[in-house]
C-alpha cells in the first residue's frame, strides 16, 4: 500500500511527520495502531519501537460488578465466550471495554507474551512491555483466564489459543498447579 508523508504541525507548534495509509493514520509518536490481526479479529501492533517496561495504554471501559457483567448479553452472540471484560484484582469488579473501551480491548492473548497487564490501587488496568517491542510487533499479554467451573477439554476449546508460540499451552485459561 503507497504511503505519503505530510508535514503537521502540533499544538505545541513543533512539526511532526504523519504516515498515512488507506486504513490507518500513525503519528510520529503514536505508540500502536489497531489493524487486522492473523492471530484472531484486530490487533494492537507498535507503531514505532517500544521500550522494555514502558506503560503503552490503559485499558478503559465501563466499571461495574460481576453480577452487572454476567447479566449483560455477550459483545458477539455467535461467540458467547468472546468478551471484552477485564477482572480487577478485588474479585468484585471488572472492566467492561464493550462499553466506552479503547484501543486496549484489541491486545490479544499470546503464551509468550511482550507485554502484561499493571493494576493501580485504585483499580485503573495499565498495559506495559515486558520487553523491547519492535516498530509493527503485534502486542500480546497472556489472559489467563480464570473460571469457576471446571476445566474439562470441552471448556479447554472454548477458550483455545491460537497464538502459535512454541510452547503454547492451547488454552487462553490459566492452568492451575498440580
Amino acid at each position: 500500500m503507497p504511503r505519503k508523508n505530510a508535514k503537521r504541525s502540533t499544538p505545541t507548534g513543533k512539526r511532526t511527520t504523519v504516515a498515512k495509509t488507506a486504513r490507518t493514520t500513525v503519528s510520529a509518536r503514536r505508540k500502536f495502531v489497531v489493524k487486522s490481526s492473523g492471530i484472531h479479529g484486530r490487533g494492537v501492533y507498535a507503531a514505532r519501537p517500544i521500550r522494555k517496561g514502558e506503560r503503552i495504554i490503559e485499558y478503559k471501559g465501563e466499571l461495574v460488578s460481576w453480577r452487572e457483567a454476567d447479566r449483560r448479553p455477550p459483545s458477539d452472540p455467535k461467540d458467547p465466550n468472546h468478551t471484552f471484560l477485564f477482572a480487577l484484582s478485588d474479585g468484585k469488579r471488572v472492566i467492561d471495554a464493550a462499553v466506552g473501551g479503547n484501543s486496549a480491548r484489541w491486545i490479544n492473548h499470546s503464551c509468550a507474551p511482550n507485554c502484561e497487564t499493571e493494576e493501580s490501587e485504585d483499580g485503573r488496568v495499565y498495559i506495559e512491555a515486558i520487553r523491547t517491542i519492535g516498530r509493527g510487533e503485534e502486542l500480546f499479554y497472556d489472559y489467563g483466564l480464570v473460571l469457576d467451573e471446571r476445566i474439562t477439554p470441552t471448556v479447554k476449546k472454548q477458550y483455545e489459543c491460537r497464538c502459535g508460540a512454541r510452547r503454547c499451552r492451547g488454552t487462553m485459561l490459566a492452568l492451575r498447579k498440580r
